[in-house]
């Protein structure tokens, strides 16, 4: 098992990418992040998927350097967590960090956008 070196718990050796200490999380970024539906989108799989997941493993009708855009906007504020294990770059969500900080969001969010993906026909 690697080493965990960072607040982040980026493991020692790999390469980092940088991340908001949790502190530093603002609601106001993370509310932002959540806007987009791409970004929901995101979110709502990593949600589901109770892991990390490689950024291919989320389907996005979008190019993929819109993905990237938003997957480094959901790391920026604080949303998700990135690290490279080998060449491929996991994500994860940052749940306990997100509901420390705002108690009962992120269940919320993503119960309001099951709610609206079932009432849209898509669930």
């Amino acid at each position: 098992m690697p080493t965990v070196t960072t607040a982040t718990g980026t493991p020692s050796g790999s390469r980092s990418l940088p991340h908001p200490a949790r502190e530093d999380i603002r609601l106001a970024d993370v509310l932002h992040a959540l806007a987009d539906p791409m970004r929901l989108r995101i979110v709502c799989a990593l949600a589901a998927a109770e892991g990390e997941l490689n950024c291919a493993d989320i389907e996005l009708p979008v190019s993929k350097s819109t993905c990237t855009h938003h997957f480094r906007v959901l790391r920026e504020h604080g949303v998700i967590q990135q690290i490279y294990r080998g060449t491929a770059k996991m994500n994860g969500l940052r749940r306990a960090d997100l509901e420390e900080l705002f108690p009962g969001l992120i269940d919320g969010v993503l119960r309001a956008a099951g709610l609206q993906e079932r009432r849209l026909g898509k669930g």
